[in-house]
């Protein structure tokens, strides 16, 4: 068996980039996530339902016995740079990915056939800024019931069935109907973030929350760069666009020298991106030093992402400063996941003692 990453697409890979593309071009239209963001109702539920359950995407990392796709991550990858591009306000990394994952460690099959069959959406209650590894917040379990606070989970707000860290080790599957969730003031505003509120709630232990919590980051901070490579390539596709259209002495402003440098470079960055996302995505899929390539992902992915919506927002000059224009919601999204998962410094610390160069 070959140990070489497969960093190309497959044409199951393009077929399904395709559907997901078409449907987020009728259906997540900038404008629509913009109003979206003004409302009460940031989410878009019937986008969700449709992806989740009309197109089955829900269950993609989710055996076929348990009424999942029997997928690889390297498909959720895909799934996940269309969203970026579009900043869709969907749950699908944090129930799809994140608590899937933790479900899968935990052998939970009849909730895991609940994520997969969309009937529930689900959220691991763990800092979003929380990195692979390192320590996480419990709440206190007491006479057999849970007790405590959790602050910034994303996408609390939405789900159904929350995966909860307790002070005995344990991870509990807890209905968010019985715990107080608290909205938090969110950078982005795609994806809300929440603090969760536990007062003697009661919660099923599914098994324990060391090795869950720590595969469910993983795969989270991994397949992240996929999310932030979708969202890289649309910045710099419409600045490109963008430069050619708009004028400047009567000549496109994409001819000036300077800005031409500006874009090579920003083109190089994405494609390195490119490379990086597609190997953690693929090292995910065959378990092949998954470790290292999703340090080395988001060690790359998140400086790249800020860059090119930085890049976007300025080289659009006026019109990129306005509210009406969504280049705002990429640069907000790309600064909240260069935080998500961990930072790219704690990954490169991370990536150091994965292979043995730790700093004096």
């Amino acid at each position: 068996m070959s140990t070489t990453p497969d960093l190309l697409y497959s044409e199951e890979e393009e077929a399904l980039r395709s559907a997901v593309r078409d449907l987020l071009t009728d259906r997540c239209d900038p404008a629509a996530v913009i109003a979206r963001t003004e409302s009460d109702a940031p989410y878009d539920l019937a986008l969700w339902k449709t992806l989740a359950d009309g197109m089955g995407l829900a269950g993609l990392l989710v055996p076929e016995e348990l009424d999942g796709q029997g997928a690889t991550h390297r498909e959720a990858a895909v799934v996940l740079e269309e969203l970026g591009r579009a900043v869709a306000p969907v749950p699908y990394l944090t129930s799809a990915v994140v608590a899937t994952e933790a479900l899968l460690e935990c052998g939970a099959d009849d909730l895991l056939a609940r994520l997969a069959s969309a009937t529930s959406i689900g959220a691991l209650a763990v800092g979003l800024h929380t990195a692979p590894g390192a320590a996480f917040a419990t709440v206190r379990l007491e006479n057999g019931t849970l007790h405590g606070e959790l602050t910034g989970i994303a996408d609390a707000a939405v789900a159904d069935l929350l995966l909860v860290p307790a002070d005995d080790g344990g991870l509990y599957a807890v209905d968010s109907a019985a715990v107080t969730v608290i909205p938090q003031v969110s950078l982005d505003l795609t994806r809300p973030l929440a603090t969760v509120l536990l007062d003697g709630v009661a919660g099923r232990r599914v098994g324990d929350a060391g090795p869950a919590v720590r595969r469910a980051l993983r795969a989270g901070a991994a397949l992240l760069a996929s999310e932030q490579l979708g969202l890289a390539e649309w910045t710099l596709t419409e600045t490109v666009r963008y430069l050619k259209e708009r004028k400047q002495f009567n000549r496109p402003v994409g001819g000036f020298q300077a800005l031409k440098h500006r874009l090579a470079g920003l083109w190089l960055e994405t494609v390195g991106l490119r490379a990086a996302a597609r190997n953690a995505a693929d090292a995910l899929a065959t378990g092949a030093d998954a470790d290292v390539a999703a340090a080395v992902a988001q060690a790359y992915a998140a400086p790249v992402a800020v860059h090119a919506a930085e890049e976007a927002l300025q080289l659009h000059a006026g019109i990129g400063m306005t509210w009406e224009h969504p280049v705002h919601l990429y640069l907000k999204r790309a600064k909240a996941d260069s935080i998500a998962y961990g930072t790219a410094g704690a990954h490169r610390s991370a990536l150091a003692q994965h292979v043995d160069l730790s700093a004096p």
